[in-house]
């Protein structure tokens, strides 16, 4: 990856979870929670994370986390500017457990990237049996 300014456009998707803001965390914050949906393997040592799907992985670090609210990842080889974030949210009126996902993509690339994460929290509510 060229470490020229980004031409990747920040992002954010909300999805309405059906679980306690303590369990979702779980899901987002630890190897065990990410490896049921976010990727095939997950690996974490201190505040490094390494993903891996199909025996290729792919190195995060940890930008800020806040239990049962945020984790922010870093990809190794991104722009600086660039990170991903789990932020979970309470609605006010209806009590509900909102997924707010922020990421950057190549705007090309937008709609398939969306829909990898659909797919994706699709599989997380599963597990979560919120489906």
């Amino acid at each position: 990856m060229n470490s020229s300014p980004t031409k990747n456009k920040k992002y954010s998707l909300e999805y309405t979870i059906k679980s306690s803001p303590s369990i979702l965390y779980e899901f987002l914050s630890t190897p065990s929670g990410l490896s049921q949906w976010f990727a095939d393997r997950v690996d974490s040592y201190q505040n490094k994370f390494t993903f891996s799907w199909d025996n290729n992985g792919q190195k995060a670090k940890v930008l800020e986390q806040h239990e049962n609210d945020l984790i922010r990842f870093q990809w190794d080889e991104s722009n600086k500017e660039e990170y991903f974030e789990f932020k979970i949210l309470i609605t006010e009126i209806t009590g509900d457990t909102i997924l707010l996902i922020t990421d950057f993509a190549n705007p090309k690339e937008m709609k398939d990237t969306q829909r990898l994460w659909d797919s994706q929290v699709h599989e997380l509510k599963k597990r979560l049996g919120g489906l």
